[in-house]
């Protein structure tokens, strides 16, 4: 059974032999002479005119949040529609309490006004 998965450790072996050789040739090989314009900052081609930790507006985490949880409702509904003759009836309810619960939420940030963005 152990040589089932010699391929597979041959295969991490030499990839990790691989990478670590180009790492190290890139450290070996690179031109180490930083000048004032390698060492700015870049941000889109010219000067920074803000500080990069700015504080964004809760209500962008708040869609990101929300495009996750639908993302993930959708995860979840190709394989539950797939698979809805073998779980019958039970497992179709099932599904409509979770859809339940996510458009309950989705009213209550509807509601809220988290969805309006000025």
């Amino acid at each position: 059974m152990l040589e089932n998965y010699l391929p597979v450790l041959i295969f991490i072996v030499v990839g990790s032999v691989v990478g670590a050789a180009m790492i190290g040739l890139g450290f070996v090989l690179s031109p180490r002479r930083p000048d004032s314009e390698k060492n700015s900052p870049y941000e889109c081609g010219f000067e920074a005119f803000e500080d990069s930790r700015m504080k964004f507006d809760v209500r962008y985490y708040l869609v990101a949040i929300l495009f996750i949880i639908f993302d993930l409702e959708i995860a979840f509904l190709f394989p539950w529609a797939v698979v809805l003759d073998q779980i019958g009836m039970v497992g179709f309810w099932a599904m409509m309490i979770f859809l339940g619960i996510l458009v309950v939420g989705f009213i209550y940030e509807w509601k809220k006004g988290a969805l309006e963005w000025e």
